[in-house]
């Protein structure tokens, strides 16, 4: 399984390491799994947190030595607590935040039908697990003068229907993006990125299952995004060279926010 799992990451994930250290959430899979390899194939030291501890034991073996697996419930303030003493204790530092972890299913009952418990859980995990990752990290990001990249979403701005928990979720984060960079500045940068349409499957089964031309052709970019769209631009944000960069949101969607459709 290690290694499918790097022939499907599609990157190389050795590289001499700076030093630096990022904890990087829900990254056993999809966006998570990608940032974390592009950011060891940048020389970092790079902390997988992830709910699903068999896969993420697994991931953290195929991407070699620099990774290192903690099992996390974000939403839990205990755990996340002991997750960053780990960090601490493991490796003396922190250098970079990312808040990946989230139900990522945006759709559910129609509102009459919610669920308080899912709309709970749904913020729980996607807007106060973020908060207390900074909370509990962010004395150690100032001592190095680090940064935090928080993945929200492009239904932050716009919706399809039943989709309220989640898109609350997101707009809260954005709003907590923000309201960080003013409270943790200057020593630490805050911001956020919005994918849309981002095909998170391993390669072997995008290759076993295509998008469709149509899917493609949809966004002005001519193509549906991969996570190493994403992954690129969250290892800039959290490198020296955007140090100017803070309370911004940077949307990753090929377009799509900005075209004017109609049926």
């Amino acid at each position: 399984m290690s290694d499918k799992l790097q022939a499907d990451l599609n990157l190389e994930v050795s590289a001499p390491t700076t030093g630096k250290v990022a904890l990087v959430t829900g990254a056993a899979r999809g966006i998570g799994l990608g940032i974390s390899a592009w950011l060891i194939a940048e020389g970092w030291q790079v902390v997988l947190a992830d709910l699903d501890r068999a896969r993420g034991s697994v991931v953290a073996r195929a991407l070699g030595e620099n990774a290192w697996f903690v099992a996390m419930d974000v939403s839990d303030e205990d755990q996340v607590a002991m997750g960053v003493a780990e960090v601490l204790g493991q490796f003396g530092r922190l250098d970079a935040l990312v808040c990946n972890a989230a139900i990522s299913e945006p759709h559910s009952l129609d509102l009459e039908s919610l669920n308080l418990a899912r709309w709970n859980k749904t913020l729980a995990i996607n807007l106060t697990g973020p908060m207390l990752l900074a909370k509990h990290c962010v004395p150690y990001l100032r001592a190095h003068r680090g940064a935090i990249v928080n993945l929200t979403s492009t239904r932050a701005h716009q919706s399809e229907a039943n989709t309220e928990a989640y898109a609350a979720s997101k707009g809260g984060l954005l709003a907590l993006t923000h309201s960080l960079a003013i409270s943790l500045g200057p020593e630490v940068r805050v911001n956020a990125v919005s994918p849309g349409w981002i095909d998170t499957r391993d390669t072997s089964e995008q290759r076993a299952e295509p998008l469709s031309a149509a899917d493609h052709a949809q966004h002005p970019v001519g193509r549906v995004g991969s996570v190493q769209d994403v992954a690129a631009l969250v290892a800039w944000l959290l490198s020296s060279r955007a140090g100017f960069v803070t309370g911004q949101e940077f949307v990753v969607d090929g377009g799509m926010t900005r075209k004017m459709i109609y049926q």
